[in-house]
């Protein structure tokens, strides 16, 4: 997903769902000196994502114990 995310902005936000963002940082990709900004957007929002389940599991497991 890292790659998609680097190689394809865009397509990384539309596989998680975020459509509207999606569009946007295609329209940002779509010129060359916005692939660099687009790319580094969708690889920081997938980190984020990563780390927003990740504490959702730990709080979940604390909330169970």
């Amino acid at each position: 997903m890292t790659l998609i995310a680097i190689f394809f902005p865009f397509l990384s936000f539309i596989l998680r769902g975020r459509i509207l963002t999606g569009i946007l940082c295609l329209i940002l990709q779509i010129t060359l000196i916005g692939w660099i900004p687009a790319a580094v957007w969708a690889v920081i929002s997938l980190q984020n994502a990563r780390a927003d389940r990740r504490t959702e599991r730990i709080v979940r497991a604390m909330r169970g114990n």
